[in-house]
């Protein structure tokens, strides 16, 4: 565990280091940093949930990718780096024949008489796959992954490893060449999934909505795109002889997603950009009233917004956390959706799951932006509620309500990760 402690550290002092992050220079920051009753407990809880597998939460049989790529930090404390290896390799083998990747795979014995469309591999006989298709996130979440495994361990043989007749280089390629032809949108040059709540994966129009269908709305929004900007930049920073192609493919997407959905009057991302089919909202609804947290924290990981505009962001996402009276910036969006906008009921009523749900697995992503953005000040001071709900609960959830309740997965290991390396970020930040 030692040594991958060291190695984690050295991750995050390279990240540090290649993002501008900026060392605590102010003597009452620094101080509370380090006498923080907080930062101990979390971690330590961090490291024991972690021990106990790679399931999103307790709620969950699945290991999914786009969890798995905000804990992989946390996992490689507790874990050799061969069982990391393992669970990203099995991705691979449930690939798609068109290059895409699954949400994430359970024991297919656990499985029983579940009804679902689960997917199946011939290359990974011992799970059953599934995929969300609503969202446009696991190619770009599974490139990020592999990226801070290798940034981590060091390893790069894993990008040698033949999986069927393709090795992993080939694969990884072969999952952005999938988003390019079946999820890209010529007129707008950007990404395009369903009519989600920001970073969510769950469309309004019927029941369960995590299946893209003839009732589906397509549009395009910010997570989708910021995502798909920094698993390119993972991509070619693996592969440096990808960039000839890569490189005027992130050009654009970074281009358009500015100038399609950056809000420069209201210094925000609009909602969704929407195609031929439309809102599937009211005509008298005015969406753009609604801030996306998530994918706003995102396209600044992504590069997309300068420091005034990153400064304008969190004081905009305080602002609308004292008016929702909720817990933290962990806040998914605001105003919520009115209530039955969505058929599935878990988004109703608002401030429920997605909509308006308060999410620290977002939260903390935007808390390790502001670090490297040197808002140091701002960063620990709204890290705090996400720290003290932690220790109030004794553990880690999937979400809150409005008002601070504990929602949803417990051990949730998105949360858990998130926070350890926000706490390690900030360790960091003290040292001389």
């Amino acid at each position: 565990m030692k040594k991958y402690y060291s190695l984690f550290v050295l991750f995050v002092l390279a990240f540090a280091v290649t993002t501008s992050a900026k060392k605590i220079t102010d003597s009452e920051l620094a101080l509370k940093v380090k006498s923080n009753e907080y930062f101990p407990f979390v971690k330590a809880k961090a490291l024991e949930v972690m021990k106990a597998g790679f399931n999103a939460g307790d709620g969950y049989r699945e290991v999914w990718i786009r969890d798995y790529n905000t804990f992989i930090e946390l996992a490689a404390q507790v874990n050799d780096k061969a069982v990391l290896k393992e669970n990203l390799l099995v991705f691979f083998r449930m690939q798609g024949d068109d290059g895409n990747i699954i949400d994430g795979f359970t024991p297919a014995e656990k499985i029983g008489a579940v009804k679902y469309d689960f997917i199946f591999s011939k290359l990974e006989p011992r799970y059953a796959g599934h995929k969300n298709t609503v969202e446009t996130d696991q190619e770009s979440s599974l490139m990020q992954a592999v990226y801070k495994y290798i940034q981590l361990t060091g390893d790069r043989t894993i990008l040698d490893e033949k999986i069927g007749d393709k090795t992993v280089s080939e694969r990884l390629e072969w999952s952005m060449d999938f988003l390019m032809n079946n999820r890209f949108n010529q007129k707008y040059g950007l990404i395009i999934g369903a009519t989600t709540a920001d970073w969510g994966d769950v469309q309004p129009e019927h029941g369960w909505g995590v299946d893209l269908d003839a009732n589906t709305h397509p549009a395009i929004d910010i997570y989708d795109n910021a995502m798909f900007i920094i698993a390119l930049n993972d991509l070619m920073e693996m592969l440096p002889e990808t960039k000839a192609k890569w490189g005027k493919i992130r050009k654009s997407i970074v281009e358009n997603s500015r100038e399609y959905l950056w809000d420069v009057k209201n210094q925000k991302f609009i909602p969704h950009l929407y195609l031929e089919k439309g809102s599937p909202f009211p005509a008298d609804f005015d969406e753009n009233k609604i801030y996306y947290f998530g994918g706003t924290a995102i396209a600044i990981e992504a590069g997309l917004l300068s420091k005034k505009e990153i400064k304008a962001s969190i004081d905009e996402m305080i602002k609308r956390v004292k008016l929702a009276g909720a817990g933290s910036i962990g806040l998914t969006l605001y105003p919520p959706y009115p209530e039955g906008f969505f058929a599935n009921k878990i988004m109703n009523p608002v401030y429920s799951y997605q909509n308006g749900g308060d999410w620290t697995w977002f939260g903390g992503r935007m808390i390790h932006e502001l670090i490297k953005n040197g808002f140091l000040q701002e960063a620990y001071e709204q890290l705090q509620p996400m720290l003290k709900r932690v220790k109030d609960n004794n553990g880690f959830y999937e979400w809150y309500s409005v008002d601070n309740k504990p929602r949803g997965s417990g051990t949730f290991r998105g949360e858990a990760g998130v926070l350890f390396t926000a706490i390690v970020m900030f360790e960091e930040a003290i040292k001389k």
